[in-house]
Formats: C-alpha cells, structure tokens, sequence
C-alpha cells in the first residue's frame, strides 16, 4: 500500500486525459464540504438524553457551536502546517490521509454522542475531522494548476465549487439518516456519524486512487506558456518560505480575510437575519439559507472561471466595490421587500465563494506554481481568523443594538455598514498588491518541488 502511495506511482501516462483530475478533487470536497451543514446535528444534540425535547444534562447550543468553529480553526493551522509535507509526497498520500481523518473524525464523533461525551466530539469532529478538512482542501489544488496552466482559475473553481457545494449533499443526507435511525430511544446523531463516515471514506478513497499528476514537462496539446505573460503573472517561482516574508503575500492574506470575515458571518446567521429583518417564516428561511449555498456554490465556478479572462486582481477589485455597494444598500432593500433583500444575498454569497476559488490562482500569478500549494496552506489561516471574526461581529453588534433599545427588525444595519466599511478596506489592499520583488525568486535552474 505505500508504495502505491507514491508520488512516483502517480504520475500519468501519455495522453492521459485532464479531465478526469477534476472529479478526483470534486470526490475530497464534495466529502469535506460537509462541514457547511453541520448545523443540522445541533438540535438534535441538544436533546441526546431527553429524545424529544432537551432534558438536564443534555448539551446547549452555545457549547455545540463550538464543534464547526474548531474544525474550521484546525483546518487552517493543518493546511497551514502541512503544505511543504504534501509538496514532497504528492497528491494522493495527501488525499488518502485526509480522507482517514476525516472518517474517523465522523467515527470518534459518534462515539462521543453514543456515550454523551462533548469532549469525544470536540476532539473527533473539530480535531480529528479538522486535520482533514485542512489537508483534503489544499491536497488537490497544485495538481489542478499544474494540470490546467491555461485555466488555472476554472480548475481550481471546479474543485473547491465541490466544497460550497458538499452542505448540499450533507444536509439531506444526515437529515435522512438520523430519520432512519431515531426511535423511541435515539435521536439517531450516533449511528447518523458513523454511517455518514463510512460513506465519505469510500467516497474519497475514489478520488485518491483515481488521481494522477502530470509528467515532468508536461504541457496541453498545442498549447504554450506566454513569453510575455500577463501583468502580475510569473513563469518563475518563489520558495514558500520567502513567500509568506514578502508584502504581496501578506496583502493577499488580507483581502481574503475581509472578504470571507463579511460572507461567513452573514452565512452563519441567515435564517434568523431574514426573519427578523424582513419577516419571512421559518421555512421560507431555511430555503433562503438553501438558495445562499447554491449561490456560494455556482460562485466559486463562475468568478474564479472569469478570473482567468479579466485577472484576479481585478476580480477582487469587483468582489469588493460591488460588494460594500450591495452591504451598504442592504438596510434600504430590506425595505422594499424580501426579492431585493435575496437578490443582494444571493450576489454576496458569490463573491464569497469566488473569493475561495480565485485565490489559489492569484497566489500562482504571483510566486509560480512550485511551491502554490504550500503557501495556499499558509494563506488559509487568514479563514480561520475570519471564521471567528465574522460571526463575532454579526452576534455581538446584533446584541448590543438590541440592547440598546434598537428593534430587531433595524438591528443589522449598522452590521451590514461595519462590512462594507471592512471590504471598503480590503479593495485597498487589493490595489496595493504588485508583483514580487526579482530578488524573491528562485534561480531558473532550481529543482522543482515535488507533486
């Protein structure tokens, strides 16, 4: 099995056909987009040991929110963390591993339910399951790019499109099974993991095998590198390790964090925000909620495909004029109706998704493709401080509006203008990135990373 592993025992024959890479990727992300729909084992878990309505000793919803930000903090410092290790072993060790995480995550997880242990949970879910999100997310991206250097933005769009897309997949399937499962002593969250697992191991076992990376040299038929390439585009590379010390990668950091800080927090309080804001049922909420993950989905494959035509720069410099336009614009159209206040959503939560799907293009344009990997694993910290960030400003400014006497209903205002104000900043950062300096780069001779 090891050997099988093996970078060497990976790399394609001639006249493979590229197109089988991307449903290699979309097998990990379809798989650890999960996570976006965790959200629908909280109030089950409430009521574990009351079965049909939560009893002492059950758990509250505000210690269980803290399971998705865990895996998300964990994802971040893993593909953070774990970037030069994937480099050197390639795609499908990487994806194997990831898909042995993120199983057992969902097995250690159900056993923490089945015996009522929150720290169980905590460590299989968050921990565990983290580990996999972080090196299941970042494993396939540097083999998309090295498979489609004319395209790199659309590869890239269509893999992670897999991960905006997984809650929709998930959602269903865990509502499904713990159906299935509850009984007259059971909710069914226990037995829901464990089968949830197994499924997901198959599943991204597929995509491990099945991966392939392209032969030293290696380029698409009739197709040839630019000798002049587009501006803030390299054909050279830069060591990761110089990367993450340089101005442009730190800029690139911080565009992606605004950008994500004011999407995920608005996604994470959809439902409620809607109702209160212009009074729709519960269920017509939850349906807002479904369309917003659509949209964050199609997104992801729309804006990073149109990146590779107009530029990243100047597709995050649209994420971030149209988007404090439509933030600002938000308090009004809620006014005038529940169409223009979803129509507005609906745009965000795409740029919130191209924001994911662009940037691993943008960070080849700028440092190469070599190390692209590794340093994607770096930049994806700044999610983990947006993952906490977002939120926090939603809830908290929510709260002390209220507090304050302001109606629920005019409660978000002056949230949506704190995000426009933060993505005002990140249009600034945007401008500012430049190419990196000529003495970042690494000599023209210098040995290739590996995968």
């Amino acid at each position: 099995m090891a050997g099988f592993l093996d970078r060497s025992r990976t790399i394609a024959p001639a006249g493979y056909n590229r197109w089988l890479i991307p449903p290699c990727a979309l097998c990990i992300h379809l798989a650890i987009g999960q996570v976006y729909a965790f959200s629908v084992f909280n109030d089950p878990m409430t009521r574990l040991i009351g079965i049909s309505e939560p009893a002492p000793g059950d758990w509250s919803l505000a210690t269980l929110g803290w399971i998705f930000s865990i895996a998300i903090a964990v994802l971040g410092l893993t593909a953070a963390t774990a970037g030069r290790w994937l480099e050197r072993v390639g795609p499908r060790k990487g994806m194997f591993v990831a898909a042995l995480f993120w199983a057992g995550g969902f097995l250690v997880a159900g056993a923490g339910a089945a015996v009522h242990n929150l720290w169980l949970v905590y460590f299989g879910y968050g921990v565990l399951g983290g580990i996999g999100l972080g090196l299941g997310y970042i494993s396939p991206v540097k083999t998309l790019i090295r498979w489609f250097p004319d395209r790199p933005g659309m590869a890239t769009g269509l893999a992670i499109m897999g991960f905006g897309g997984g809650a929709m997949i998930g959602s269903p399937l865990a509502v499904n099974l713990m159906n299935a499962f509850s009984g007259p002593g059971s909710v069914g969250v226990a037995a829901t993991f464990v089968t949830m697992g197994l499924i997901y191991l198959v599943f991204m076992m597929v995509g491990a095998f099945a991966v392939r990376v392209p032969a030293e040299g290696w380029s698409p038929a009739g197709w040839t590198a630019p000798a002049a390439p587009r501006r803030l585009q390299t054909t050279r590379n830069v060591h990761v390790d110089v990367a993450i010390r340089t101005r442009a990668f730190w800029l690139v950091w911080a565009v992606l964090c605004l950008n994500v800080t004011a999407g995920i927090g608005v996604l994470g309080q959809a439902s409620v925000m809607s109702q209160e804001m212009v009074g729709v049922s519960a269920a017509a909420a939850a349906g807002f909620v479904g369309l917003l993950s659509l949209a964050n989905m199609l997104g992801r494959f729309f804006w990073a495909s149109l990146s590779d035509v107009i530029g990243r720069k100047a597709t995050y410099s649209t994420f971030f004029i149209l988007g404090l336009l439509l933030y600002a614009a938000v308090p009004t159209l809620a006014g005038w109706g529940v169409a223009p206040f979803v129509i507005a959503y609906l745009v965000i939560l795409t740029m919130y998704g191209g924001g994911f799907a662009t940037v691993p293009a943008y960070l080849r344009d700028l440092f190469g493709t070599d190390y692209v990997g590794a340093i994607h694993g770096r930049l994806l910290t700044a999610w983990s401080v947006a993952g906490v960030l977002g939120p926090v400003l939603v809830n908290y400014l929510r709260e002390a509006q209220i507090a304050s006497g302001v109606p629920p209903a005019q409660a978000y205002s002056l949230t949506m203008y704190v995000m426009a104000g933060l993505l005002a900043v990140g249009l600034v950062c945007n401008l500012a990135i430049r190419a990196v300096a000529e003495r970042n780069y690494l000599p023209a001779d210098s040995a290739p990373a590996n995968a």
